[in-house]
């Protein structure tokens, strides 16, 4: 028999005491112990009642809560009313949103925004986001199937065409529209971090793979006046890239180029390349093509910025580990990687120096700038 470690001998005694009734009793009652247990018992409880306060929150932005308290305070009855619910249901969802710290009280049976509801309202790509999670929570319904058969199989996987089609590039225009609009409804979330972490004063030519209908690229943009800025994604997403450059005024400095970086080649010409959430979408050998095909494409004082979420910071994040573990395998490809990981893979690639910039919210974005 293989002796145990004194780590091992430790954790089995710990994990003896807390699962035993009697000491969970004794510690709820124990004046030093009862902050500890209480705070435990909390977190428990918060992972089985979870899905029903994302449940509480979706009902919130479907029903548009925080836009009706906008210009402030509104009576139950007003917002039922405006809510298209019954009395009964709007003081329902308006209790639960108030333990959310979504609304809060302000005088006898009135409701105003709370802090969450605020962050919320000055964020409409998020409220995008959460309407979405619909799929993702159908895909989950049953874990424990997923986790059998795999992803790739349900809505999610459905929802991103690139995900379960070897060929995207040949993806009718009907199918990339929802998720593309998805990705520049949320990308303002995460641009200014990343501009912020690595400023593109430096650089003329900015080309973001992958990039959607060009929310970052315009982003950068504006960042940066003097920067001209492209974007390479599906031919049908370069469509819309274009139109919404049109939009915005920036057809004298961005481009829209179609293709598929799947196939290993990237246009030339710019100086920095930007992968904003592409790695973390895709298994190993087709991010080694992707890296390499950067490293080819760029001149010798170029650099490559990779922006994504990435796991092991802080160590065990649910965001990393938990969240977008269980997210990609049910749109049926890809990981959360670290730093370390990433690196190492884009040393692999040819890059010679990777350098990692800090941002504001790691736990959605960090940055690594490589070096060829």
């Amino acid at each position: 028999m293989i002796p145990r470690s004194w780590l091992d001998a430790w954790t089995a005694w710990r994990n003896r005491l807390v699962s035993s009734p009697s000491f969970q009793r004794w510690a709820a009652g124990f004046f030093l112990t009862r902050p500890i247990a209480h705070t435990s018992a909390d977190r428990l409880f918060g992972l089985v009642a979870g899905f029903v306060y994302s449940q509480v929150l979706l009902a919130c932005v479907q029903l548009r809560l925080p836009e009706l308290l906008s210009d402030g305070p509104k009576t139950t009855q007003a917002l039922a009313e405006a809510m298209d619910l019954p009395l009964v249901s709007a003081a329902r969802l308006l209790t639960a949103a108030q333990s959310l710290d979504l609304v809060e009280l302000a005088g006898a049976d009135r409701y105003a925004l709370g802090m969450q509801g605020a962050a919320l309202l000055g964020n409409a790509g998020l409220g995008d986001m959460i309407r979405h999670h619909a799929l993702f929570y159908a895909d989950l319904a049953d874990p424990v199937a997923l986790l059998k058969q795999g992803g790739g199989q349900g809505q999610l996987a459905s929802f991103w065409p690139y995900a379960a089609y070897d060929r995207p590039d040949q993806t009718e225009a009907a199918a990339i529209s929802p998720y593309s609009a998805l990705m520049g409804a949320t990308q303002p979330m995460i641009a200014s971090d990343i501009l912020d972490a690595y400023p593109l004063t430096g650089h003329q030519v900015l080309m973001d793979v992958g990039g959607g209908e060009g929310a970052f690229a315009a982003a950068a943009a504006r960042h940066a006046p003097h920067l001209n800025v492209r974007v390479f994604d599906l031919p049908a997403v370069a469509d819309r890239a274009r139109a919404a450059f049109e939009a915005s005024q920036l057809t004298h400095r961005a481009q829209a180029l179609g293709g598929n970086f799947l196939d290993g080649v990237l246009p030339k010409g710019a100086d920095i390349i930007s992968l904003v959430r592409i790695l973390h979408d895709h298994d190993e050998p087709t991010v080694m093509k992707l890296l390499r095909a950067a490293h080819t494409a760029l001149p010798a004082n170029g650099v490559l910025m990779i922006a994504e979420p990435m796991s092991g910071f802080p160590a065990r994040d649910p965001m990393a580990e938990a969240y977008f573990g269980f997210y990609l395998m049910a749109m049926g490809r890809g990981k959360a990687r670290t730093p370390a990981e990433i690196s190492a893979m884009a040393r692999a690639a040819g890059f010679s120096r990777i350098v990692n910039k800090p941002t504001r919210t790691p736990m959605l974005v960090r940055v690594l700038i490589a070096y060829p």
